[in-house]
């Protein structure tokens, strides 16, 4: 059986301290500072991202330069004898794209996995990678049973202000000035490809409501599974770690049988949807794992 390397990006919560910890490589996300460049969890924290943030400070996310990418494969492959990159949801960046039409140069070696996911799914996805690779599955087994569990998980996002939103032209200003009046707390989906509106709330309280019954909901609808036994249960937030532990025991209470894993939402969602955002997320575990 040949060596596998599993790589992903930052998008998926995974930074390098953890990374060295499970045996993994990540590639650090971009950033743009008032047009100086950095790079999360390498000179850029959670702590000094949004104080940027809530100063007011131009930011705005890149993919990782091709040469990052290549380089990384070069080095890997001195070791490895097959990769398996997981990036985040060609949905939501061209960075998959890319990987996809640079893996072509690497003879059957390096193998992109589009399985469209993003922050705690996709590091789910990298933990199940990784776990498929020592259960002796080779690269191209571990993309083909990625991409075929691909849409069997969901994340629900609170997001405290719209103005976010609003900078990125996900919601017209209009839209955002009616919602700022009415103090509405959007409830957003990511689902496959893309962040889409999945309820509108008056209040925070509301706003976990409406999750815990869609998270409900997914576990008997989707999965046929009302007790979670075959899912994994995990939640996200941006800078408020003390509201996430808050929600954190209401989530458990609905949910007493599942273990919950929380984690920081990924920079390069958090900024489009800035500080205070609350997130519950699912993913089936795989078949071949049980």
């Amino acid at each position: 059986m040949g060596k596998i390397a599993i790589v992903s990006d930052s998008n998926s919560g995974i930074l390098p301290e953890e990374a060295e910890r499970l045996g993994i490589y990540i590639l650090p996300m971009p950033f743009f500072v008032n047009d100086e460049t950095f790079y999360e969890g390498v000179n850029l924290t959670q702590e000094e991202f949004y104080k940027k943030l809530l100063e007011g400070c131009g930011i705005s996310t890149s993919m990782p330069s091709v040469a990052s990418v290549t380089d990384l494969w070069d080095e890997l492959l001195k070791e490895y004898d097959e990769i398996v990159h997981i990036p985040m949801s060609s949905g939501l960046s061209s960075s998959c794209e890319t990987a996809m039409m640079l893996a072509g140069d690497y003879e059957g070696k390096v193998f992109v996995v589009n399985n469209q996911r993003i922050s705690v799914t996709q590091k789910q996805s990298v933990l199940d990678a990784q776990a498929l690779a020592k259960a002796g599955r080779g690269a191209a087994e571990i993309k083909e049973i990625l991409e075929r569990e691909k849409l069997e998980s969901s994340i629900y996002i609170m997001v405290d202000t719209l103005s976010y939103l609003k900078k990125g032209g996900r919601i017209t200003p209009a839209a955002a000035a009616l919602g700022t009046l009415l103090r509405l707390k959007p409830v957003l989906q990511i689902q496959g490809e893309k962040l889409d509106a999945f309820a509108k709330a008056r209040t925070v309280k509301q706003a976990k409501s409406i999750m815990i019954d869609a998270m409900k909901n997914d576990f008997t609808g989707r999965f046929q599974d009302p007790e979670g036994r075959q899912i994994h249960l995990a939640m996200a937030y941006t800078y408020d770690l003390a509201a996430a532990e808050a929600f954190r025991a209401e989530v458990q209470a609905a949910f007493p049988g599942s273990e919950i894993v929380m984690d920081p939402l990924s920079l390069s969602v958090s900024c489009h949807i800035g500080p205070g955002a609350l997130a519950v997320a699912c993913s089936k575990k795989i078949p071949e794992l049980l």
